[in-house]
């Protein structure tokens, strides 16, 4: 279950490390850019940690599914970006091909 959390947080600090990214404004402001590292880096080891456990197809279908299908929301309330149809159809995918792989792996 640890690993779970390790996952968990993975996911989380990819979110603030893409959001900051985009804040960065192609890397040209300093402080969102080191907060972008920093999250990044986070992120990673974290994932690193997770895969102790975890199968590498599961951990990775979890972590980039939901980074993918959450970094849309975040685009579409925090940054003001276009939603529609196809949005929402394409993150039901993201989420069914999660749901998936764990159940192949189950």
């Amino acid at each position: 279950m640890k690993a779970y959390l390790f996952l968990a947080v993975a996911v989380v600090s990819e979110l603030f490390g893409t959001s900051l990214l985009k804040a960065s404004e192609g890397l040209t402001r300093v402080y969102p850019s080191i907060g972008m590292v920093l999250c990044f880096g986070v992120a990673f080891y974290s994932l690193s940690l997770s895969l102790q456990q975890i199968p590498l197809g599961v951990a990775y279908a979890i972590w980039s599914g939901a980074g993918t299908a959450l970094t849309v929301v975040i685009g579409i309330v925090v940054w003001k970006e276009a939603a529609n149809v196809t949005t929402t159809f394409g993150i039901l995918l993201i989420i069914a091909g999660v749901v998936l792989v764990n159940l192949r792996s189950a």
